[in-house]
């Protein structure tokens, strides 16, 4: 069964320095219907405005993905690092026991625009932990990357759940597909672009929840960024 979740049917939060598109429950936006998602709780889209962003505040318990699609992020945090993350990076912070952090947009003349995303740990009170890894264009050309993954295999950042995460960009003919094990779910994230997912056609911002497939096939794409978490039904 693929459920889609078309990209006008999200939350939305709009402010001078922010737009922001929620997939699922997110601060002011509430909707029983769109809680999460297995062990995913948030996908939020955000622009930010040159020189400003998100000032210091807490999290706890959680791990965090963002993902840069456009643009320059600037981290930092309580646990001493400092970065700035650019499209093909990958972050990721584990909240942990308490973690304190800023995002702004590094830029004083683009505005970033990315994908702040939140997953369950499979454990509470884990220590606190950032990571960041790059993957170029050329190794996610008509193919699914591994990104994350709780093993932090092939390069992948390291997640504290039984989460594997991929990237794809997809255009033409190509395609790509990934086999989903008995007792898995999955979500498709359609970043920008558009693309067949199983023969049902999403485009930019739509987001499918799939339960009880043995398959995704991803095609029939136009200039497509793409994100599939491979996810355990219940949150372990």
């Amino acid at each position: 069964m693929i459920t889609i979740r078309r990209a006008n049917e999200r939350g939305v939060a709009d402010f001078d320095w922010l737009n922001s598109k929620h997939s699922f429950s997110f601060g002011h936006y509430y909707d029983a219907a769109h809680m999460g998602f297995g062990p995913l709780r948030v996908i939020n889209e955000d622009r930010v405005i040159p020189g400003e962003g998100f000032p210091t505040h807490g999290h706890r318990d959680m791990e965090i993905i963002s993902y840069v699609l456009e643009g320059a992020l600037e981290h930092r945090d309580s646990i001493g690092t400092g970065s700035v993350i650019r499209p093909g990076d990958v972050q990721r912070m584990s909240a942990g026991t308490g973690i304190s952090h800023s995002e702004y947009n590094h830029s004083g003349s683009e505005p970033v625009h990315f994908l702040q995303i939140w997953i369950v740990p499979a454990a509470r009170g884990l220590k606190p932990g950032y990571e960041q890894n790059h993957f170029p264009s050329e190794e996610r050309d008509g193919r699914l990357r591994l990104i994350a993954s709780p093993d932090g295999r092939d390069g992948s950042v390291t997640v504290h759940q039984d989460v594997r995460l991929y990237s794809a960009l997809l255009d033409g003919g190509q395609s790509a597909e990934h086999g989903l094990a008995a007792g898995r779910i999955a979500w498709v994230q359609v970043a920008r672009g558009e693309v067949t997912l199983n023969c049902q056609r999403l485009g930019t911002g739509d987001g499918a929840a799939v339960d009880g497939e043995s398959a995704i096939v991803l095609g029939d794409a136009q200039a497509a960024e793409v994100l599939v978490f491979d996810m355990p039904a219940e949150e372990v």
